[in-house]
């Protein structure tokens, strides 16, 4: 027998909420099959956590499952359940209402976010029913408590008002019905009776339901058409199962299935968090680095999953950007996700997820460093630039980055040293890090302020990356070993050179002259410990910003105001003495101004600078050849 049917209005918010769902708010109107999955999902572990508590309750829980059924004819798709079902007043109060705080602010968040494609986050605040009226003129829902004998049918074409009828005719369990509206492709509106849209869909956002989603489909045996049923969805969530029951082939294949790689994983990270805030990570580091690393539109970040129901690609709020290579899953059981990404980013529950995924990324590269030379070296090799970012990025992990990096230096060409073992190698007396930036291993091996550290046999950094120019200011120190370029700031290496009082006085003119004849372009002229066989360098002191760093900030835009640097000479080079001595004689003739110049332009090339005005240097060069020969 059917009840008398009844219609009634919707609430103020839920209709506003009907309208913006309507007219196409969201970009992807896809999701609404994940929400009513997700629905479905939610109704079947409902049934069976109630009937573990109501023994008197009698259930059958030995098939729980998801079925979709399509019409092409009619034009509708039918998403069943047998979980457990409401009661009328149930479906009036779950789906004529809002019944939840905040609506207001959720209506303006909905409105806000209608140009920015937020379709990754509908229904998470238990409205992701609403998104059926997206693809749909109208949905009709037929549903039975489990234990009640009646059902309820509630149907709505997403006005103002909905029916709804008692009916004894219903099996346990909910049904949705929805009459699809024509399929549209430009505005991105499928065809939602056909198979293989439907199962695409569940493929990408309900795969790992842990209940089977079954559909009939038609296929063709011997000539003739026959019906099958058959499971859309994997319910794999590797994650969720214990390591020992995952094979490494399994762990790969599915990297390969969210990655989009062909190449095995370097390695397998698996997180679980519980307690107050529960979540699960199934993270992997790649074997080579994408194309697209240093792009600054490449997509990044990892899956967020909640409950297994899949939310977004690329998550980038739950990696650093300078883990953007790290591909997997992360699986919260609770999670509250606004509209806005913005929020996203600030909620704690995910700020607490970052920094823990971080750390345990950073934990397992330390790991390979210590047991698998080979592993870490090719990841080091394909990801180590994009990791040092984050000791500019990441002063709260900086230390762990600096464990697991490695650089070069004049120790070894072939290869690469650990910040441990330099500290390892270090002899007695040496009290710093020393390192030298530049373009190329070449230009820094080949520069005037190597010499008294290779006479002397001290090693240092050779750092050739354009992060490492911004994270070595930054950093500090290593172990309480501080890092000091060799190109700026006063170094003094005891490596015998006479540089008191006596020498000072000694060169004194010939500094003062070229401090004045050079003084566009240096701010002091001083004798150098630090060079052995070339005439002269030019360094920095100690906090100003290196060439480099003032070029690289020019190329993004940002000029900078020109530093003036320090000019040292070696006081036992024949060029320098060679000047003193002419200077001593005839400090007014032109042409020695013009050797300033030359001594200035030549000590820039060294470095692998520029000079100011090339045809001047040349001319001045070609003249004094020419006078030579």
């Amino acid at each position: 027998m059917t009840g008398q049917m009844e219609t009634l209005e919707f609430q103020a918010e839920a209709r506003q909420l009907l309208q913006l769902m309507v007219h196409s708010i969201y970009s992807d109107k896809n999701v609404f099959l994940r929400e009513l999955v997700s629905n479905a999902s939610d109704a079947l572990d409902k049934l069976r956590l109630e009937s573990y508590a109501d023994k008197d309750l009698d259930v059958d829980t030995s098939d729980l499952h998801i079925q979709l059924a399509t019409d092409a004819d009619a034009r509708t798709l039918t998403i069943t359940d047998n979980g457990i079902g409401m009661s009328r007043d149930e479906v009036v109060n779950l789906i004529g209402t809002i019944a939840k705080s905040g609506t207001a602010e959720l209506l303006a968040k909905l409105k806000e976010s209608k140009d920015r494609q937020e379709a990754e986050l509908i229904g998470q605040f238990g409205v992701g029913f609403y998104s059926a009226f997206m693809v749909a003129d109208k949905v009709t829902v037929l549903t039975r408590r489990a234990g009640q004998q009646e059902g309820t049918r509630w149907e709505s074409s997403g006005e103002a008002t909905y029916t709804v009828e008692t009916v004894d005719d219903a099996p346990q369990g909910t049904s949705v019905t929805l009459h699809l509206k024509p399929a549209d492709e430009e505005d991105r509106l499928f065809d939602y009776t056909d198979v293989g849209t439907l199962r695409s869909l569940v493929q990408r956002y309900s795969d790992f339901i842990s209940h089977p989603i079954r559909m009939e489909v038609e296929r063709t045996k011997d000539g003739e058409t026959v019906r099958e049923t058959e499971t859309l969805n994997s319910m794999k969530a590797l994650w969720a199962r214990p390591r020992g029951e995952v094979t490494d082939a399994e762990y790969n294949e599915f990297y390969k299935h969210i990655s989009h790689d062909w190449v095995d994983p370097l390695e397998t990270i698996r997180l679980s968090a519980e307690g107050t805030f529960e979540y699960q990570a199934l993270l992997f580091l790649p074997s080579r680095a994408p194309y697209d690393l240093f792009t600054r539109d490449a997509k990044r970040g990892v899956q967020l999953y909640v409950k297994r129901v899949f939310i977004m690609d690329d998550c980038e709020s739950l990696m650093p950007e300078y883990l953007r290579f790290v591909k997997g899953v992360v699986d919260a059981q609770d999670l509250s996700l606004n509209v806005s990404r913005e929020i996203l980013q600030q909620d704690r529950q995910i700020s607490l997820m970052r920094r823990r995924l971080a750390k345990k990324v950073l934990s397992t590269v330390k790991s390979l460093l210590d047991n698998d030379t080979e592993k870490y070296r090719t990841f080091w090799s394909e990801f180590g630039t994009a990791v040092k970012e984050g000791l500019v990025t990441d002063p709260d992990n900086r230390d762990a980055i600096l464990g697991i990096a490695s650089f070069d230096s004049t120790h070894d060409k072939a290869e690469q040293t650990t910040l441990r073992a330099y500290l390892d190698r270090m002899p007695e007396g040496q009290e710093h890090i020393y390192y030298m930036t530049g373009r190329s291993r070449a230009v820094v091996e080949n520069s005037p302020h190597m010499e008294a550290f290779a006479a002397k046999g001290w090693e240092v950094l050779i750092l050739t990356d354009a992060v490492d120019e911004m994270w070595v200011e930054s950093a500090g120190e290593y172990e309480g070993r501080k890092f000091q370029s060799i190109a700026k700031g006063e170094v003094d290496l005891d490596s015998g050179t006479e540089t008191g009082d006596k020498q000072d006085e000694e060169f004194s003119g010939l500094l003062g002259w070229l401090g004045e004849k050079l003084s566009d372009h240096v701010k002091q002229v001083r004798l150098s410990s630090r060079l052995t066989t070339s005439p002269a360098c030019i360094v920095g002191d100690e906090h100003d910003i290196t060439p480099e760093l003032a070029r690289m900030y020019r190329a993004m835009g940002q000029p900078l105001p020109d530093v003036k640097r320090i000019l040292e000479l070696n006081p036992k080079h024949p060029l320098i003495t060679g000047l003193k001595a002419a200077h001593e004689q005839r400090a007014d003739d032109p042409a020695l101004a013009e050797d300033a110049e030359l001594l200035y332009g030549t000590t820039l090339l060294a470095e692998g600078g520029e000079v100011a005005d090339p045809p001047r240097f040349a001319r001045l060069l070609a003249d004094r050849l020419a006078k030579g020969l």
